[in-house]
C-alpha cells in the first residue's frame, strides 16, 4: 500500500502539449499513483494550465525517483526542501541515490538560496564547489558526467531542493514564425519557407553574438553540397563544427582527388582506384601532421576543412570503431572526445545537424534545452530518435540535404 506522498505543481499549456498526460504516465511506468488535488485549466486560450497533483509511493526510495523523472516535464515539488550532498565515494562513481540530471534549466536550493545550474546536461549528477575553495567562496552549481567526478566531491543527492524550468510555451497556432518547424516530422513541408525561417533565426543568434553550432556527416560531400558548406563557412555563419573522421576525410578526398567515396563528384560515376582515395587522403594528412599543418603547407587547397581552418574557426572531431585511419586530428578516446565537444559549447546560440544519426543524438545529449535545434536528414528516423533521446527541442526537416544545404547558402550568402 503507498505509505508516502509528495504534491507537485506543473504549469504550461498541459493540454496542448500533453504534458499532464505523460506525467501522470510516468507516475505509473515507475510504480507510484496520482491523485490530481487542483486543476485550472484557465479562461482564454493563451492562458496557462496549472495542475496539482498528489503522488503516492510505497517506499520513500521509489518516491525520489518518480519525483526526479516527473521533473523532466518541468514537474517540481510543492515543497521542495533544500538540497543534500553526499561525497563521491570514488572518482567515476556517484552515490547511489544521486540526482540524475535533465537538460532543462535546472536549480538547486542550497542555505536558503537557489542557485542556478551551469551548463544544464541531461544524465548527469550535479556537483555543489566553492570558486576559490575556502568557506567564504562563492558557491556553485554545475552539471558533471560520472566519467568526471572525483572522489569527495559533493554530490547533490535526491529530488529534495531541486527545480527545473521548462522553456517559454506558446499555446497551439500562437506560436512565432520558427515554431512551424516543431509539429511532427514530415517531409510535407515548404521547404523555400523553412530555409528562409533558419536563415533568419542564424542572422538573429549572429547579431546578438552568440555561435552557430553545426554536426555534419559525410553525406554532406557526398550529396556535393560541400562548396554550399564552403560559402557558409566563408560568410561566417559556421561558428564551430562537431564531426566524425567521415565527414573530414571524404571532404579531404574529394578536395585531392575530386572523388567522394571513390565517386567523381563532377561525373557520378566511380573512377579506377576510386576506393583507395580515402585511405590514400588519410595519409597524405597524417604525413602532413594534421589537417592545419596541411593546409598551411598549401597541401590541402579546399573543402570544407580547408575553409575552417582559413576562417579561424574550431572543429571536433571524434572518431568510432568504424573508422579507416583514422586522420590524426580525430580523437579517439571517446570521452575525450565529449569533453572536447563540450568545451566549444560556450555561447552558442543555435544548433543545426545535417546527415549524421550518431553524432546528432551525441551533440543533442549535452546540448541544454534550451539552445534552439534543427535536424536535418533524408532519414525521418534520425529526426525521430534526437527528440525520443530526450532533445524535446529538436525541430525537423526530411530532405536531401545536398538540395537543403544549397538553397541555405544562397539564402545566407
Amino acid at each position: 500500500m503507498a505509505t508516502v506522498t509528495a504534491t507537485v505543481t506543473v504549469t504550461g499549456h498541459l493540454m496542448d502539449t500533453g504534458i499532464l498526460g505523460r506525467v501522470l504516465d510516468d507516475v505509473l511506468e515507475y510504480g507510484g499513483d496520482y491523485r490530481i488535488t487542483d486543476l485550472d485549466l484557465g479562461r482564454e486560450h493563451a492562458d496557462e494550465s496549472t495542475a496539482l497533483i498528489e503522488i503516492r509511493a510505497d517506499d520513500t526510495e521509489r518516491l525520489e525517483r518518480i519525483l526526479m523523472r516527473v521533473q523532466v516535464h518541468g514537474a517540481n515539488a510543492v515543497d521542495p526542501g533544500t538540497a543534500t550532498t553526499r561525497p563521491a565515494p570514488a572518482d567515476g562513481v556517484f552515490p547511489d541515490d544521486f540526482y540524475s540530471t535533465t537538460n532543462l534549466e535546472t536549480l538547486v536550493r542550497l542555505d536558503g538560496e537557489w542557485l542556478r545550474v551551469r551548463n544544464p546536461e541531461m544524465d548527469c549528477g550535479l556537483v555543489v564547489t566553492s570558486e576559490e575553495g575556502g568557506a567564504g567562496g562563492q558557491v556553485t552549481v554545475r552539471t558533471v558526467p560520472v566519467s568526471d567526478v572525483r572522489a569527495g566531491d559533493a554530490v547533490v543527492c535526491g529530488a529534495h531542493g531541486v527545480r527545473v524550468e521548462l522553456p517559454v510555451q506558446a499555446p497551439r497556432g500562437e506560436e512565432d514564425d520558427f515554431g512551424f518547424m516543431s509539429s511532427a516530422v514530415s517531409s510535407e513541408k515548404p521547404q523555400a519557407l523553412l530555409v528562409r525561417q533558419i536563415a533568419e533565426r542564424m542572422r538573429e543568434v549572429k547579431a546578438a553574438g552568440q555561435r552557430v553550432l553545426w554536426v555534419g556527416g559525410p553525406a554532406v560531400v557526398h550529396t556535393g553540397a560541400a562548396p554550399a558548406m564552403v560559402r557558409l563557412v566563408r560568410a561566417g555563419y559556421v561558428d564551430v563544427l562537431f564531426a566524425g573522421n567521415a565527414l573530414a576525410t571524404h571532404d579531404i578526398e574529394s578536395a585531392l582527388f575530386g572523388t567522394s567515396l571513390g565517386v567523381d563528384l563532377a561525373k557520378g560515376s566511380g573512377v579506377p582506384h576510386g576506393h583507395e582515395h580515402h585511405i590514400r587522403a588519410i595519409n597524405t594528412i597524417r604525413a602532413a601532421g594534421s589537417i592545419r599543418a596541411a593546409v598551411g603547407s598549401g597541401v590541402l587547397t579546399g573543402g570544407v576543412m580547408h575553409a575552417m581552418v582559413e576562417a579561424g574557426k574550431p572543429f571536433v572531431l571524434v572518431g568510432s570503431v568504424r573508422d579507416d585511419g583514422p586522420l590524426p586530428d580525430v580523437h579517439t578516446d571517446v570521452i575525450k572526445g565529449q569533453r572536447a565537444m563540450r568545451a566549444e559549447l560556450h555561447d552558442v546560440g543555435f544548433a543545426i545537424m545535417v546527415a549524421t544519426m550518431l553524432h546528432s543524438i551525441a551533440t543533442g545529449n549535452i546540448l541544454p534545452a534550451s539552445i534552439p535545434l534543427v535536424c536535418v536528414d533524408i532519414n525521418p528516423a534520425t529526426v525521430t530518435k534526437l527528440a525520443d533521446r530526450g532533445s524535446a527541442q529538436a525541430m525537423g526537416i526530411v530532405t536531401d540535404i545536398g538540395l537543403f544545404l544549397e538553397q541555405l547558402a544562397r539564402e545566407l550568402s
